[in-house]
């Protein structure tokens, strides 16, 4: 909560307006019964219908004021708990954008969308009713009974004797919804996991003939999420039942008690009318504290998941470190070593030097660790051991605007928008259409782009599926190559590619980027076999390193695959 609250001072000045307006309204509210009670007791024995008129009339002014007031409140809270949440949701953002791969595997995807979803609408709902109701009823409860206690404080003790119990009642439901609440917001996350694996597996899903299986499986979060629902719902539907039936035992007391005292001449029927209806002012009033401490449930609930990640530390920060050194070489591997799990290395006592526009290709199985080195050399994780250095500097001393200006990348699983090719090859970098088309070149995609009817312009459907897989990858590469790069980095980016288009893509690259240090994982060994050096991993280790000739000397597993995939005479010659 105290981080919420950082985000209400802002605000303070019109908050406080709000709920100045909101206490005007209340005592607008509490006059009329007042009101009503003088015009029986006094004004109606007087027999003057112009007396009846006035003080008739002033109880409509009052229940006008109370209602322009309360509408003109009620805006504004509902204007001041948008900008706030506005501020959350904007903030979360940034911060989930910002946060490490490390921080964003912790809390999970999923999460982090129904943290930036689900919980700051319910902190929405929580600040507007806490802005309607939180002055309003209090006072509408206290000054009730101030003003019943004017009348007749014998019934006033009626009222009193049941505050008690009510409070208790309130205490032991909002106790009980807290934790019932966050473990909804949790089901809630296991939801929405569920949803986004099958929008994004829906043609595998579809090929498999798996739909009633992953309906299976949403019906069974689904059901979870019902049933964490229901509970808490169950537990805070005790509250206004339980407050209703505490405040009309005390109300049939009133009457009884009052009917006793009329008859006795120690009240009048006024009193005992205007006595009623500051009752049902009084219940109004603990019903919306009630609601107000079902919504503060979710409320906090959903607050403190938003500030768990708004209060994240900076992880993986800029360390100060020596200015670069002059150095022949431009990316370094200086024995390094990664865990995701911190048990088991993924990566274990990795070394490679390359000088800058030498190329490395890497070759491994499936769980090599293969992208874990490439998101080493974006620093989207920091070594557990070893060090990484680029141009002399080590990783962790660049700033990541600075890193990742340097660096082109395509990941294996990369992602296109539903936009133009033009903006999905600059990616809203300042890139003239000259410096794209080249890269479009440079990519083989430039044939297939002039193809289209809108050339640049032509819209690539979401996740580009009005495109093939070659042309995807082409527009990938493109973009990668369009910002010039000092690092071009290309996770199985050619997988997709015909021999043919692969060999130019290559031929293009060593022809126009021989200043480009460039980082090849490919399946292919004829992706690879021309670079200067060759990475082969197993499970997490090296297991050969050297030019294709001395690989295919020297390593048995290299060997093994180069002859699998190109033959004894292809293995043995350049292509």
């Amino acid at each position: 909560m105290n981080t919420l609250l950082q985000y209400l001072k802002p605000h303070t000045g019109i908050m406080t307006w709000t709920f100045t307006v909101k206490l005007f309204a209340a005592m607008m509210d509490l006059l009329i019964p007042s009101i009503l009670a003088r015009i029986i007791d006094k004004i109606v024995p007087l027999g003057e219908p112009r007396q009846i008129y006035l003080w008739g009339g002033l109880m409509v002014l009052c229940a006008l004021l109370a209602i322009a007031t309360n509408i003109y409140a009620n805006r504004m809270a509902a204007l001041t708990s948008g900008k706030v949440t506005r501020a959350v949701r904007h903030d979360l953002f940034a911060k989930i954008s910002s946060l490490s791969m490390a921080q964003i595997d912790g809390i999970s995807l999923s999460s982090a969308v129904s943290r930036l979803t689900t919980d700051t609408y319910n902190i929405n709902q929580f600040l507007n009713r806490m802005q309607r109701m939180g002055v309003r009823a209090p006072i509408l409860l206290i000054g009730g009974l101030v003003m019943t206690l004017t009348l007749d404080f014998r019934l006033t003790l009626v009222l009193v004797l049941t505050l008690p119990f009510i409070s208790l009642i309130v205490y032991q439901v909002t106790r009980r919804t807290v934790p019932l609440y966050t473990k909804q917001q949790t089901v809630l996350d296991r939801l929405v996991r569920v949803m986004q694996e099958n929008i994004t597996g829906i043609r595998i899903i579809k090929a498999l003939s798996k739909t009633e299986y992953e309906q299976q499986r949403f019906d069974g979060v689904n059901g979870t999420l019902a049933n964490t629902t229901q509970r808490a719902g169950r537990v805070a539907a005790l509250s206004n039942p339980l407050t209703s039936l505490t405040l009309n035992l005390g109300l049939t007391l009133v009457v009884l008690a009052g009917g006793f005292l009329v008859n006795r001449g120690m009240s009048t029927p006024g009193t005992i009318i205007a006595f009623l209806n500051y009752f049902m002012i009084i219940l109004q009033a603990m019903m919306g504290i009630t609601r107000i401490f079902i919504m503060s449930s979710r409320g906090v609930a959903s607050a403190g998941r938003v500030a768990e990640v708004l209060n994240m530390p900076q992880d993986l920060a800029v360390i100060a470190g020596p200015p670069q050194a002059e150095t022949e070489d431009h990316l370094v591997f200086d024995r390094v070593s990664f865990s995701y799990n911190k048990v088991e290395n993924n990566l274990e006592g990795i070394s490679f030097r390359l000088k800058r526009g030498e190329t490395l290709g890497i070759l491994g199985a499936t769980g090599s660790g293969k992208t874990t080195l490439v998101n080493l050399l974006l620093r989207l994780y920091d070594p557990d051991s070893g060090r990484v250095l680029l141009g002399g500097r080590d990783m962790r001393t660049l700033p990541p605007e600075d890193l990742h200006g340097k660096v082109g990348v395509v990941f294996q699983n990369d992602f296109l928008m539903a936009d133009t090719i033009r903006e999905n090859i600059r990616y809203y970098r300042d890139i003239p259409d000259e410096r794209v088309w080249q890269a479009a070149e440079d990519a083989q995609a430039a044939q297939f782009i002039r193809d289209t009817e809108q050339g640049l312009d032509h819209m690539v459907a979401q996740k580009g599926n009005n495109l093939s897989g070659g042309q995807k990858q082409r527009l990938l590469i493109a973009r990668a190559l369009a910002g010039d790069p000092e690092l071009l980095i290309l996770d199985d980016a050619s997988s997709a590619l015909d021999y043919r288009t692969d060999a130019s893509l290559r031929r293009a690259l060593h022809r126009r980027y021989g200043d480009t240090t460039s980082i090849i994982i490919a399946q292919r060994v004829s992706s690879i076999k021309g670079a200067d050096r060759i990475l082969v991993l197993e499970e997490g280790r090296e297991i050969g390193y050297g030019t294709h000739d001395e690989l295919m000397e020297g390593c048995p597993t290299y060997r093994e695959i180069a002859l699998t995939q190109m033959g004894a005479e292809g293995g043995a010659r350049d292509v």
